[in-house]
């Protein structure tokens, strides 16, 4: 039996003629092109294809998306201002308050911003770079062990998953997390090779990392790659535990000492920490970043789950969340396959011995997948799709490991039949999903599951197949398999995405508010269909109620959201983000579903008029303006270039700063102006109403000046003046 604990030296199908191995004395160049001695002459180079592929695809339209998130990029352009805004994660360079999550994700676009200054392309193309490492990182795990094929199929489902094409090209901390947590599942299967101290050290340097990237969502895998080197390293017991004790404390190391230095600096000269009731960072990480997001009570959110079979905002839950309406488009297209092939792989490798490389690695990536699947499935609070990218490394790698190890055993009638199977499902599959969407390329889904049930039947009989005709069946299956993402994929970087959560696909791919959806939020449409993760595509929208928000809120949202700020489609005007979708700053609705709340899921447009009075006189203030909730703050932020308060952080809700704080911030003459709307906080008393009353003291307190379509408050005018 065939356990793979030696690196194979041939693939499925090449040929055996070797170049000369391209040592540490050759050429540089010669050494990239080359690659592994061992590997055929095209698996390098096919590689590089593949990389530089992924690389344009990502890139393509980037700068379309904007600002994309303009909560995290007023964030990064605080930090490329100001290093101690960098180093808390501040969202104004005036460290008001920080991002609701730790500032890894922010520091490399905050870097690029500071070389390249402030557009659309310095702040994502680091998150480019990411997604294509992430490939090259899958492509190395499974090379290591399965052929140059594998390393292949793995690269390519992860480059054309659906969501990965959207996360790899926007501001979110995810792409980052994905890249890192890839990096651990490689460094464990490196260290489960030979025992060596320093891959697992490595593995926990990148687990502490990624929790500095977004917090406990990088444990997730903890418990099976703890497991499985306990388990299956081929070192005594006693020295794998004291390995394990060494990696967590390089785990505790690299993502503790950011914590360390937050909690133990005083608190009146950082920046509050956004998220929190009290200022804490692990208040926030083990409370709305943590517990909070399995059992749906996040103090300061804007809404929790359904439980365990509910319909909340954020959708139902249980076991077949990743296939259903809202999240079956974005991540699922080969998730029936990996399962399969994950089980195919177990089943292949039952009679290796403890320390098998091959069986270890299915349990390290295809662990990894089932543990990240099953939290994401049950989790009952803030859950969005885009949140999936973390499953897709793993899914690509198992998918890759179980496809190769089945190709190499063909010839074995049960390893031939399952691999008909997987393909069957990747078929099927795909033709329930392109179903979904009937009017999105209707012929595809036939092409989809008649090529896919054809080539399973060749692959029933490939063992017995002419090696061209097999490679031609496992051509033809694997276009089958990759031809519904594949489409979804260049749906997605065909077209922008703005706003706080966005979806991968096209249009009406993903929509929220149940599997059975069914009349809900205001406008019609699902439960709040559209208000998470429709802050994306820069489409036209019909316009709806006051203000030409469409969304049924006077202001485009929750009372308080800024009236009139519609824009109609079209490039950034006066430093804002494109937009002209129906609500302020770029959101989309679907199907007459809600769409933004303005202020909350995504920025306002900045008239060119408060632009230009927000500049004057702007290096005579701390801040040149505050505003409730941070996508408003954000907006005014990243249009003028000069800091701006976010009263109650994210969602207006942080009780920061307090009205005796803002009182004396005004009197010391540091805030120059107060936006009026935007977040909830600005009608719903979030935050023990520490918002709702710094509005009502302003509003009673200061004078109005109307410009445009916005509307401020002079801070150093009283009313009575």
């Amino acid at each position: 039996m065939t356990t793979h604990d030696a690196p194979p030296t041939t693939a499925p199908g090449a040929t055996t003629v070797r170049e000369p191995a391209a040592g540490p004395g050759q050429p540089f160049v010669r050494r990239l092109w080359r690659g592994r001695p061992e590997d055929p002459r095209w698996a390098r180079p096919a590689l590089l294809v593949l990389l530089a592929a992924t690389l344009l695809l990502y890139l393509y339209g980037l700068g379309a998306s904007g600002y994309a998130n303009s909560f995290y990029s007023a964030a990064v352009q605080a930090g490329s201002t100001s290093w101690k805004a960098f180093f808390f994660g501040s969202l104004d360079a005036g460290n008001a308050i920080t991002v609701d999550k730790p500032p890894a994700a922010l520091w490399p676009m905050a870097l690029s911003v500071r070389l390249f200054g402030l557009n659309s392309w310095a702040i994502l193309a680091p998150e480019v770079l990411m997604g294509v490492a992430t490939v090259a990182v899958v492509y190395a795990a499974v090379r290591r062990r399965f052929s140059p094929v594998a390393g292949l199929v793995a690269g390519t489902v992860l480059a054309l998953t659906p969501v990965a094409a959207l996360m790899f090209r926007f501001n979110n901390p995810d792409a980052l997390l994905a890249l890192l947590m890839s990096a651990a599942c490689y460094l464990v299967v490196r260290a489960l090779e030979d025992g060596r101290t320093k891959w697992l050290v490595w593995a926990g340097t990148a687990v502490g990392f990624a929790f500095l990237a977004k917090t406990l969502q990088a444990f997730l895998i903890l418990p099976a790659l703890a497991v499985v080197y306990a388990v299956c390293a081929p070192v005594p017991l006693r020295k794998r535990f004291a390995q394990l004790a060494a990696a967590t404390l390089a785990l505790v190391v690299s993502g503790g000492w950011w914590v360390a230095v937050v909690e133990l600096w005083p608190a009146s000269s950082r920046p509050y920490i956004g998220g929190s009731q009290h200022n804490s960072f692990l208040e926030l990480t083990f409370g709305y970043n943590g517990l909070g997001r399995l059992n749906g009570e996040e103090t300061g959110s804007v809404g929790g789950g359904g439980g365990a079979r509910g319909g909340g905002m954020w959708g139902e839950t249980g076991w077949d969340r990743m296939f259903d309406s809202e999240i079956g488009g974005q991540i699922s297209w080969l998730l029936p396959t990996a399962l399969i092939l994950l089980a195919a792989g177990l089943v292949a490798t039952r009679g290796a011995r403890r320390t098998s490389v091959t069986r270890a690695s299915f349990l390290v990536w295809g662990g990894s997948l089932l543990t990240t699947m099953v939290v994401f499935s049950y989790m009952a609070g803030i859950f969005h799709q885009y949140y999936t990218v973390a499953l897709a490394p793993y899914l690509a790698a198992v998918t890759g490991m179980g496809a190769g190890l089945l190709w190499e055993r063909r010839r074995e009638g049960w390893a031939a039949v399952t691999l008909a199977a997987s393909l069957v499902a990747a078929a099927a599959w795909g033709y329930v999903l392109l179903h979904r969407t009937p009017d999105y390329l209707p012929w595809l889904r036939w092409l989809v599951l008649v090529g896919g049930l054809v080539a399973a039947l060749g692959l029933v009989f490939v063992g017995r197949l002419t090696r061209r005709l097999a490679l031609a069946t496992a051509a033809v299956g694997l276009v089958a398999a990759l031809g519904g993402p594949a489409a979804y994929t260049l749906s997605t970087v065909r077209q922008g995405h703005t706003g706080s959560i966005v979806t991968a696909g096209p249009a009406g791919a993903s929509m929220m508010g149940g599997r059975g959806g069914g009349p809900g939020g205001p406008g019609g449409g699902r439960a709040w269909e559209g208000m998470p993760g429709q802050g994306q595509r820069n489409q036209q929208n019909q316009q709806g109620g006051p203000g030409g928000q469409g969304n049924g809120f006077p202001g485009g949202g929750f009372p308080g959201g800024t009236p009139g700020q519609n824009q109609q489609n079209g490039t950034p005007q006066n430093g804002a983000q494109p937009n002209g979708n129906g609500f302020p700053g770029g959101g989309r609705t679907r199907e007459g579903g809600m769409g933004g709340v303005g202020g909350l899921l995504n920025g306002a447009s900045v008239p060119a008029e408060a632009r230009k009075l927000l500049e004057q006189d702007a290096g005579d203030y701390t801040w040149v303006a505050a505003s409730i909730g941070s996508q408003n703050a954000a907006s005014y932020q990243l249009a003028t270039g000069e800091a701006v308060m976010a009263i109650g952080g994210f969602n207006g809700t942080d009780p920061s700063p307090t009205l005796a704080q803002f009182e004396k911030y005004v009197a010391d003459g540091r805030i120059h102006y107060f936006i009026a709307g935007g977040g909830m906080g600005g009608g719903m008393g979030g935050g023990n109403g520490t918002a709702s009353r710094i509005s009502s003291w302003v509003q009673s307190t200061f004078t109005k000046v109307t410009v445009g379509s916005a509307t401020f408050y002079d801070l150093t005018r009283k009313a009575d003046d």
